[in-house]
């Protein structure tokens, strides 16, 4: 929320009634050369840096993997491109913890893409993004750009808004997270990652 006090009255104003988070100042969170800024797993064979690109693959045990930013956050905006590689692309953006994600490729209950719609642990898919199929670029470079403000989510894919959903039971806080989904052949690559804090 954003507090102003005028004339001696105090306002307060909603962020997304103002559409203020789309002029949140969004800065590099990934510099394409190191794993800066991340928390890198051990015994890393999932991810991989490459000419300004995050690549990860599945390891032959297909056990998945998630990089987390070494930050927390509150409220926030996070952006990137991102290409769907080889496999069945099962991936996702985790949202202060594991439990809240933004879906990104095939769902593996659903068997189909479900990306831009939140999933969530004990509720499954709550709400689908609208329009994807028509937006969704599956063999060229996307951008997806996703607003956490206490517990609603807002989702564009390609510039164009595709789902708001309110969540429950929200951390205040906690770090940002890319995923390799267990129990998948697949690779993904995401490139130009930025976030930017609402404060």
């Amino acid at each position: 929320m954003l507090r102003k006090v005028c004339f001696g009255m105090l306002l307060v104003f909603g962020v997304s009634q103002w559409g203020m988070a789309q002029e949140v100042k969004l800065k590099k969170a990934f510099n394409g050369k190191n794993f800066k800024g991340w928390v890198e797993p051990e015994n890393n064979v999932w991810w991989t840096i490459n000419d300004g690109v995050l690549k990860t693959k599945s390891d032959p045990e297909q056990t998945g993997s998630i990089l987390w930013t070494d930050k927390n956050y509150n409220d926030f905006v996070v952006e990137t491109e991102f290409l769907y590689g080889e496999g069945t692309v099962d991936t996702g953006i985790f949202l202060r913890e594991e439990t809240q994600q933004i879906q990104m490729g095939i769902s593996g209950s659903l068997k189909r893409d479900m990306t831009g719609s939140p999933y969530i642990v004990g509720k499954g898919y709550p709400v689908e993004a609208e329009g994807v199929a028509e937006i969704l670029k599956p063999n060229d470079w996307n951008t997806i750009k996703i607003k956490a403000v206490d517990n609603v989510y807002t989702v564009w894919l390609n510039g164009k808004e595709v789902v708001t959903y309110t969540s429950e039971n929200v951390p205040e806080e906690g770090p940002i997270g890319l995923q390799l989904h267990p129990g998948r052949d697949m690779t993904a690559s995401f490139r130009n990652i930025k976030i930017g804090e609402i404060k």
